[in-house]
């Protein structure tokens, strides 16, 4: 069902308060009140009306969401734009775009709806392109890498964080297609919601544990065979951690019918269960403990330069050359989801929910730049496959 109506604010034509978002009193009906029934899902919809009476101005567009006010619903405005205002009659538009500011901000300003999503959707593109290109990287240095047990812990977990924020941007792009504010929490919204907090929380946790990789072999150096059990801790922290939060929160959250978001939108609810904090605290507290280790790793690097050998010298610099990394992405992913906070805590700023959508779309993006292309050791391997094709090619063409 889809209700939608245009006029110089929301509710039933002067029969007293309106049943609004902000139960505004000084709106009433100037058009007629349309009801659409139809079968599967619509996700663009134009209506125009005529106005009732011409003394009244501002015109707005809305629907009927059914989701408001626990089920009673009330007319909402969002994806709902003023498309023409001329010659008595009144065009409207609604389309509803999900961005990732949905992710942390039930409320999005109507002006930038439009924009949030199409910086979403490119910046998502370019970063799942990224990630893929990282990984096809990732796969051909890997022999190279894994001669270092320092390098080969590393990768493991840029690999794997690489995964999963390739597969919670492919989920969130399915929860953005079921997404609809005429369906209150279906079956398929729940499971998108869990995957995505599944899978971000696995980035944040496998971010953890690449700089418990590093604080470890700062303290413990040797060669030889990686051990077996970093690498088992590593699984279980980058995988096990979030999967018992994930689980956790949805078991607690979702008899309640308070797991997913009343307002059309496949995330973790806020406004009754405050879910959404399974996600926030933890993220937050892997930040600030990221920056505590990395500080105290690059201390011990540079006290330890000049008083030891030279496999010493030789583990120093690639551990130095993995936090100066982690060191520039770890800030990244804080900021980011700070800026999410930000639309939580001031939901009408357009600017941060446009830096918000700006840096969480392209986090793949800035793991390409930051974990691949800029490590000295990648670019090494890279430049000596590159070269020994490139005689081998020569080679052959001279013997030809």
């Amino acid at each position: 069902r889809l209700i939608s109506r245009v006029g110089s604010g929301l509710g039933l034509a002067q029969s007293g308060p309106m049943r609004t978002l902000f139960n505004s009193t000084i709106n009433t009906i100037n058009g007629n009140v349309v009801l659409v029934n139809f079968k599967g899902s619509i996700n663009n919809v134009s209506f125009s009306f005529d106005i009732i009476n011409e003394t009244l101005g501002n015109p707005q567009c809305v629907f009927w969401n059914f989701s408001l006010f626990n089920g009673l619903g009330g007319w909402d405005d969002e994806g709902c734009e003023l498309v023409s205002n001329a010659n008595e009659t009144v065009t409207c538009n609604c389309n509803h775009l999900t961005s990732f500011s949905i992710l942390m901000s039930a409320f999005i300003p109507k002006e930038i709806q439009a924009i949030l999503a199409y910086i979403t959707y490119i910046g998502v593109g370019i970063s799942l392109g990224c990630l893929v290109i990282c990984l096809i990287i990732e796969a051909i240095i890997w022999r190279k890498v894994c001669n270092n047990n320092t390098l080969r812990l590393y990768h493991v977990s840029i690999v794997n964080i690489a995964v999963c924020l390739l597969i919670a941007d492919i989920w969130f792009i399915i929860a953005a297609a079921i997404s609809s504010p005429n369906v209150e929490n279906p079956p398929a919204c729940r499971a998108a919601t869990f995957f995505i907090h599944f899978f971000y929380l696995a980035l944040f946790f496998w971010m953890l544990a690449s700089a418990l990789f590093v604080l470890y072999y700062s303290v413990h150096v040797f060669d030889g065979v990686v051990s077996e059990h970093a690498m088992a801790i590593g699984f279980s922290l980058g995988y096990g951690a979030p999967l018992i939060i994930a689980i956790i929160t949805i078991a607690v959250t979702a008899p309640n019918n308070q797991y997913v978001q009343r307002t059309g939108v496949c995330w973790l609810n806020w406004d009754e269960s405050k879910a959404l904090l399974a996600f926030v605290i933890p993220a937050l507290l892997i930040v600030v403990v990221n920056l505590f280790i990395l500080v105290v790793v690059m201390c011990k690097i540079f006290s330890s330069r000049g008083t030891g050998n030279a496999t010493s010298a030789h583990q120093n610099h690639v551990l130095l050359s993995i936090a100066r990394n982690l060191v520039v992405l770890t800030p990244l992913f804080g900021t980011t989801w700070c800026l999410g906070i930000g639309t939580m805590i001031s939901p009408r700023n357009e600017g941060i929910h446009i830096a918000f959508a700006v840096f969480n779309s392209l986090q793949g993006f800035f793991i390409l730049v930051f974990a691949t292309l800029l490590d000295k050791t990648v670019c090494m391997c890279l430049y000596q496959l590159l070269t020994k094709h490139l005689e081998g090619a020569l080679r052959n063409h001279i013997c030809y």
